[in-house]
């Protein structure tokens, strides 16, 4: 009998936590390494938000929250559903848990038996099929590609839905393409799934307030309110808010769901930590000032990596509308060699190269079911990013 449960023969280790590991072992060794595979700001948490945690210390607020989070920060994510995205949730339609991970885990957990489909487009973030898979279920990937933006497309998810078809992912904007669906691009996948009753949808909204130049974030519960009761709305503050260690996300959703993943949480984790979930009232309800910072920021680093990542050889890099990644195509540089021999035959080829000869770690992009792809995440300072950007063109054009 076999000790270790068979279900985790389904599961593949992360990518991206691969690949940090990999440049930290290479750092470990003394090479300079400069690693955009993490996916977190590189800002620090706003002052009030740890200010908000150190008094609910002193105030004693330490002990066992509720499993489906404090009765503020569930009021404080209705208040932010309806004030941002024209969303009437209760607090009693809210969970918070340990991260949005923790959210999207638990529902499908709650939901999924063996031989149900979800639909999840590709690219996708790294986690989604694993748990997918770890649940029981079955994951029908449906391809995007760059001529149309990395976007899901109507007609492709028609041809996906099938009477077994339980939930629909959607990540917009998208880690790790960075794309983001506008309104009528929404509407349009919106009208497919009234068609189709048993299709639920999963939205993971986590990148919502980094969105660039004039466009305007749109959630599908906003967009089409007759999906309103099948949809689970899940958001966090660890973008946004830079705390992505103090580990809070929280959905809002169907009463049967929310009850449902209640129970689980009730029996995995119990509530998400007190003192974070402070903290997260802090960030939702207090200034707000410093997004705008954040995202002139991120933008200025967007353009300066799309712009070099386009002048290097053999790359196409199209300039995402949100997020802080960037997903360039490396398909002309396969069946190049690099100066010591060696032949780009794929995508993982290309980044352990880039890795061993230019010390820049970044994800390959099969590792999200698209490629010859690569993930370069742009949650660095200028200074730095040059720096990478530039050795990723010198080892482009040392392929020959």
């Amino acid at each position: 009998m076999a000790f270790i449960a068979d279900a985790l023969s389904r599961v593949k280790p992360s990518a991206t936590i691969a690949v940090t590991q990999k440049a930290r072992d290479l750092k470990a060794q003394g090479r300079e390494v400069i690693s955009l595979s993490v996916g977190e700001p590189d800002f620090d948490t706003p002052g009030h938000i740890c200010d908000a945690a150190v008094e609910a210390i002193r105030r004693g607020e330490t002990r066992y929250p509720p499993v489906l989070g404090i009765p503020p920060l569930r009021e404080a994510v209705a208040k932010k559903f309806k004030r941002e995205n024209g969303l009437d949730y209760k607090a009693s339609d809210v969970i918070v848990a340990t991260g949005g991970k923790h959210i999207l885990f638990n529902a499908f957990l709650a939901t999924i038996n063996p031989g149900d489909e979800v639909i999840v487009p590709a690219p996708y973030w790294v986690s989604y099929p694993e748990m997918v898979a770890i649940c029981g279920g079955t994951n029908v990937f449906v391809d995007t590609t760059m001529e149309h933006g990395f976007k899901l497309q109507p007609e492709d998810l028609e041809r996906a839905i099938t009477p077994r078809t339980k939930w629909l992912v959607l990540n917009s904007p998208s880690n790790p393409s960075g794309a983001a669906y506008t309104h009528d691009e929404l509407k349009k996948v919106a009208e497919v799934l009234l068609r189709h009753p048993q299709v639920h949808i999963l939205t993971d909204d986590i990148y919502e307030h980094l969105v660039y130049g004039d466009f305007k974030f749109a959630t599908i519960a906003q967009v089409e309110p007759g999906l309103f009761e099948r949809t689970l709305t899940m958001n966090g503050v660890s973008k946004a808010y830079a705390m992505t260690g103090w580990r809070i996300g929280f959905a809002a959703g169907p009463a049967p769901l929310i009850k449902a993943m209640d129970m689980l949480q009730g029996q995995q984790t119990s509530g998400a930590c007190s003192i974070a979930q402070w903290a997260a009232v802090a960030a939702l309800e207090g200034p707000q000032d410093h997004l705008a910072v954040f995202r002139k920021a991120f933008q200025e680093r967007r353009d300066l990596v799309v712009s070099m990542l386009g002048q290097a050889k053999y790359l196409q890099c199209p300039s995402p509308e949100g997020a802080f990644y960037v997903f360039p195509s490396c398909a002309e540089a396969i069946g190049k060699k690099t100066p010591d021999g060696k032949v780009i035959g794929s995508d993982v080829d290309f980044v352990t190269s880039l890795l061993e000869a230019e010390g820049v770690a970044v994800v390959q992009g099969s590792a999200f079911g698209t490629g010859p792809n690569f993930r370069v995440s742009y949650a660095a300072s200028n200074t730095l990013l040059e720096d990478a950007c530039s050795k990723i063109q010198r080892f482009c054009a040392s392929l020959s």
